[in-house]
Order: C-alpha cells, then sequence, then structure tokens
C-alpha cells in the first residue's frame, strides 16, 4: 500500500446524497477477486449508457476532471453493502480521497484498510470545494495528514478526523496484516518471556 503523508490534488465534484455500494461498483462485477479493472467499471451505470458508450455529462468523462484525485461528493457516501470492491473501484478510477459530510461506517472502514483517504468536512466547506470544482476544475486542495488538515486554495485549513491506528498505518503504507508482521519480533519476544503454563487438571492448592 502506498505511504500517504501529504499530497495535493484536483477535485470531481459529484453532488449526489446517498450513493450506495451498487452505485460505486455495481453487483455484477463482483465476480473478481482483484482489482485489475475495477476503476473502469466504477459508477458504471451512471457512467455509460446502455450501449457502453461514455455520458458525456458524467463528470469522470469530462475532459476537464482527467487527472483528478479528491471526489467531492454529497452526504451519505457509500452507504449499501459492504463490499470492499467500493475503495477498490475508486482507487481504480485514479482517486486518492473522498470528500463528504458523512460516510457510511463500513465504507469508511473498507477505505481506509485500504488506503483510500474518507475525509469528513461540514457542509460549509463541502459546498465551498462543490462549487469550485464546478467553476474552476484547475483548481487544487492539499491533504496533509501530519496535521490532519484540508486546505483550500485560499489558504484556509479545514480540520478532518481520522483515527490514531488509520492514520499510522497510511503514513506508512502498511494494512493491518502488514502492521502485525511489522511486530513479529516483539510478538516472538512477548512468547519467550512469558512460556505457556502447563494445565495439568490439577487445581492449585491454596497457599
Amino acid at each position: 500500500m502506498e505511504a500517504i503523508t501529504e499530497f495535493s490534488g484536483r477535485m470531481i465534484p459529484l453532488p449526489r446524497n446517498d450513493i450506495d455500494t451498487d452505485q460505486i461498483i455495481p453487483a455484477r462485477f463482483l465476480k473478481t477477486t482483484h482489482k485489475e479493472g475495477l476503476g473502469q467499471q466504477a459508477f458504471f451505470d451512471w457512467r455509460y449508457d446502455g450501449d457502453g458508450n461514455p455520458r458525456e455529462d458524467f463528470p469522470l468523462n469530462q475532459a476537464q476532471y482527467a487527472g483528478a484525485s479528491i471526489l467531492i461528493t454529497g452526504n451519505n457516501f457509500g452507504c449499501g453493502s459492504s463490499r470492499e470492491h467500493a475503495p477498490w473501484a475508486l482507487q481504480g478510477a485514479g482517486l486518492k480521497a473522498v470528500v463528504s459530510t458523512e460516510f457510511a461506517d463500513i465504507f469508511r472502514n473498507n477505505a481506509l484498510k485500504n488506503g483510500l483517504l474518507p475525509i469528513l468536512v461540514d457542509e460549509e466547506t463541502q459546498q465551498q470545494l462543490l462549487s469550485l470544482a464546478e467553476e474552476d476544475p484547475t483548481a487544487e486542495i492539499k491533504i496533509d495528514l501530519t496535521s490532519k488538515t484540508l486546505t483550500l486554495p485560499g489558504g484556509r485549513p479545514v480540520g478532518f478526523p481520522i483515527d490514531g491506528f488509520s492514520r499510522h498505518c497510511l503514513m506508512n503504507g502498511v494494512d493491518q496484516l502488514g502492521f502485525l508482521l511489522a511486530l513479529d519480533e516483539d510478538i516472538r519476544d512477548f512468547e519467550r518471556e512469558h512460556p505457556p503454563r502447563v494445565n495439568t487438571g490439577v487445581p492449585e492448592t491454596p497457599s
């Protein structure tokens, strides 16, 4: 997993509320167990027409947002089922972060585990970012995990919450398994210092 400390990026506006995981990646694409190709299937039913042609009015298909890495969206993003393919698809589409006023808990946890940063902001900031992305597709915002802030083009910093463990993993580029493997020697030291007790089946006699 790629380490994240700070980065700047352009924004894609998607001002829709209650975007569920079946809209992010439709269920018919969930047969795969790997991430390759999922980026092309992100938001498939909104992104393409019945013949598979790109819809010109969908932001991910518009030239001015090509290469943008931060999705600015509506409330309650990622609701619905718990599919891990949703953050995979968003990352495959080139996204590093999603900004919303509310995330579904399971989606948020899946995103953090896979290196996609869900950034929670207040409604005023959300609306400001949506307007900015629509009016000036070249505008960039800065995201800094060290200070846990999002900085707008004018310089206004906005703090966002993230738990310490997820922040540590993202900044060090490790997932949960990688974190545990890095503690292998500490675990072995603990086991050496605390050998397993042998259960004889005989109750201990009080002294």
